[in-house]
């Protein structure tokens, strides 16, 4: 006994992540499975000992960042069209049809659940009826109903009413309640394959009779409300495996409707490798296989998310990517794979803590609050939104009395041995007349500003700083009149950025004010702070601690471990600031019409104006299919900083080779010109 617990010991429990992965085999195994995972427990431990998998000791969703080898040259869906060509709307028509009838499989080929597993429906149900660790406990039952079947009837297909059964007496819960539930969950989460639904529209309108043939413990009732409410009417038959006791798997419920329809030329359409195929194809059926949907998984998606919300963002991504329907960009796929899940979240971040917090308006600052705010109005068209033009170099010159360092900063020190002459330097302050002057003080106005020369343009300007303020006293006038009536009426409002120290709407909270007088309290939210690795990681601290200034995504005090990873030494402000591109010029600043009307000053257009709106396009599709898809679970709308980040993360993975691949096809200007 001793030298079996020390080989067991060693084996199984030496390393955490081989013993979680042994267990998930070996527990509740019978016969052969549990013969298998003896060996798959000898191959865990060759893979580490021997081949050196290092990985494999660490417990599955603790390692501190997944990596995924992505895509750089093309996007996911165009890849996954060239390895299933035969995913075509007419081709595959053409060959259902080549029957005289052709029969569905239901799950995962005409209906699609927004969920990476089956089973993770069951977390709904247990939400609830209130009880913990559901979705375990509704598993097993249906795995020990099976083996009850099994050994009484030889064979396993049950039915839902069986599987309750046992839950009943397991947990002392209403059957007919707990099945209700089921049933509701499975009605109002899935919905239906588009592709197969064009498929099935066309074989209908060719008069081609179609038939279901399903292994499910769901009842003919509900699977087939399930179809009809998802527009896949006017089926001839339904064969449920469970109302029959014969499977597909086995090939007795194919050999059940083969003996109803004698003489037949059935084609069978179905996602299973082994049921839908083999056995179709042994049983006399012609078959047209479709794909499973989940295919891209474990190749590209994070798995490093909570398990509600990451089995919605899993399950959605590939059943819209990989249904076979369309190929997207590159671009397309940056938005709803990377932004989708993000600009969902912070969206509903925003929404939550302005009714927490009474504030009556949201600003979205321009331009990364285009997006924001065409999701957040899809999601709330009833809140008082508002888009707000202001940028990084209008708030530095309005506030160049109060923060003379942050100008100085941001127009002078960033654009040290960049290339920029002192000429250019000036006129991106809008200070071009001055560099007349400069010859004065034996600084030539074409010459490269230096390091050496900071110093000196500094002392330059604030010998004349009066001439510097009085530049900027109509736009001043300009910009107070203009947020005066953006705010009119409005008593707190949240000022919406991508951040990253905030200065936008701490810039306008102190304009509006001490110096405009408007009557509005202003905080700012911001996706993320500044993190360890800015020169200046603690610029927002004071206003985040005060509440001034609230993060979505990390800062100092939330998940930490996002404030240490993210660099923006290697551009990950501007991978986020890619994500919400707007197809709009960039701000200068504001001036007046000749009519004397406020006019907001505009610079250059982003390049690749066709890629912004496509990745605008991805964001918005994924925003839209996860709030439909979940509309009777609205908690599932509440994503967490930490599971938004996770799309990004695996897209950082691998040295940013997806990130600068993507980066390529823009030109972006996020400083200061």
């Amino acid at each position: 006994m001793n030298a079996r617990n020390t080989i067991y010991n060693a084996l199984v429990n030496r390393q955490p992540g081989i013993a979680v992965r042994y267990h998930r085999m070996h527990d509740r195994a019978t016969g052969g499975k549990k013969l298998l995972s003896w060996f798959y427990l000898l191959w865990l431990n060759f893979c580490y000992y021997v081949l050196f998998q290092r990985r494999l000791g660490i417990r599955p969703g603790a390692e501190p960042y997944e990596s995924r080898s992505l895509l750089t040259e093309e996007s996911e869906s165009a890849r996954f069209a060239k390895e299933h060509p035969e995913l075509n709307v007419e081709a595959f028509v053409q060959k259902a049809a080549e029957g005289d009838m052709v029969s569905f499989d239901v799950f995962d080929t005409l209906i699609l659940r927004p969920l990476s597993q089956p089973t993770d429906v069951f977390h709904f149900v247990g939400e609830q009826l209130g009880i913990l660790n559901f979705k375990e406990l509704r598993a097993q039952c249906e795995i020990d109903a099976r083996e009850a079947c099994r050994k009484a009837k030889g064979h396993t297909e049950v039915t839902l009413a069986e599987i309750w059964e046992r839950l009943a007496r397991m947990l002392g819960c209403d059957p007919e309640e707990g099945m209700r539930l089921e049933q509701e969950a499975e009605l109002a989460l899935c919905y239906a394959n588009p592709f197969l639904l064009a498929v099935w529209n066309r074989l209908r309108a060719m008069g081609k009779p179609i038939l279901i043939i399903s292994d499910m413990y769901l009842p003919e009732s509900c699977i087939t409300r399930m179809l009809e409410q998802n527009g896949f009417t006017g089926a001839e038959r339904v064969y449920v495996s469970c109302e029959s006791g014969q499977n597909k798997a086995g090939g007795t419920l194919f050999q059940q409707v083969r003996r109803d329809y004698p003489g037949k030329k059935i084609v069978h359409v179905g996602d299973n490798a082994h049921s839908d195929v083999s056995m179709a194809e042994r049983c006399g059926f012609g078959v047209c296989p479709y794909v499973d949907v989940r295919s891209g998984v474990n190749f590209y998606r994070p798995a490093d998310l909570s398990p509600m919300v990451g089995s919605a963002y899993r399950g959605l991504v590939s059943n819209h990517l990989y249904c076979g329907l369309e190929q997207y960009s590159m671009e397309y796929e940056y938005g709803y794979i990377y932004g989708g899940l993000f600009v969902l979240g912070y969206c509903v971040f925003i929404h939550d803590w302005c009714r927490k917090n009474g504030a009556d308006r949201v600003l979205f600052f321009s331009r990364d609050g285009d997006i924001l705010k065409q999701a957040y109005d899809r999601l709330y068209p009833e809140d008082d939104t508002a888009y707000a033009y202001w940028s990084r170099k209008a708030s530095v010159k309005l506030m160049a009395d109060d923060n003379r360092h942050d100008f100085f900063q941001r127009f002078l020190h960033q654009k040290i041995n960049q290339g920029y002459s002192l000429r250019e330097a000036l006129g991106s302050m809008e200070l071009a007349s001055l560099a007349e002057q400069l010859p004065d003080v034996g600084l030539n106005p074409d010459q490269e500003l230096t390091g050496k020369l900071e110093e000196k343009v500094r002392s330059f300007l604030e010998a004349r700083w009066d001439a510097v303020l009085a530049a900027y006293e109509a736009e001043d006038a300009a910009a107070a009149e203009y947020y005066r009536a953006l705010l009119s009426g409005c008593s707190h409002a949240a000022a919406v950025d991508i951040g990253w120290a905030g200065s936008g709407a701490m810039a306008l909270r102190h304009l509006a004010s001490r110096r405009w007088n408007i009557p509005c309290r202003i905080t700012g939210i911001v996706a993320g702070t500044n993190t360890v690795h800015n020169t200046e990681p603690e610029a927002s601290e004071p206003f985040l601690q005060s509440g001034a200034l609230v993060a979505y995504l990390y800062s100092q005090s939330l998940n930490r471990d996002l404030m240490k990873r993210h660099d923006p030494a290697r551009d990950y402000n501007v991978y986020w600031e890619l994500l919400l591109s707007s197809p709009t010029p960039q701000v200068t600043g504001f001036g007046r019409n000749a009519d004397g009307s406020v006019r907001v000053c505009t610079g250059a257009y982003d390049a690749n104006q066709p890629g912004i709106r496509e990745i605008q396009r991805g964001i918005l599709d994924f925003v839209e299919q996860y709030a439909a898809r979940f509309a009777a679970f609205p908690y599932m709308l509440h994503i967490s900083g930490r599971d938004a980040y996770a799309p990004m993360l695996v897209a950082a993975s691998r040295r940013e080779a997806y990130l600068k691949a993507m980066k390529k096809r823009f030109d972006l200007h996020v400083n200061v010109e």
